[in-house]
């Protein structure tokens, strides 16, 4: 949970070095804490990361680098998933076209 709470702060710190009459969009996340009760305040703000899609976006933010072996692997095996999808669509079209015409 603290991870979660130290990528959050980092999302979410402000730029210093902009200057006052630039203005800067501002996203995140706010959660009152009740009585002092800092476990319930880091589930509700778990529950609106989930629903706003900030955690997936730090699920899918790289934090190593990649060997450029493994860099081919995934492009080829993006390269694939296109040509496969490609395929697919072609095929939808045909069968779509043969069922308007009626044959």
């Amino acid at each position: 949970m603290s991870a979660i709470a130290r990528r959050v702060t980092y999302f979410l710190r402000t730029d210093s070095v902009s200057a006052p009459w630039q203005s800067q969009q501002w996203r995140g996340i706010r959660v009152r804490i009740f009585n002092g009760n800092l476990e319930q305040a880091l589930t509700v703000m778990q529950r609106k990361m989930q629903s706003s899609g900030i955690e997936r976006m730090i699920k899918r933010e790289r934090t190593h680098h990649l060997k450029n072996s493994e860099k081919r692997v995934l492009t080829q095996k993006l390269l694939q998933h296109k040509i496969q999808s490609q395929e697919l669509a072609r095929k939808l079209k045909t069968i779509l076209i043969k069922k308007v015409r009626g044959l």
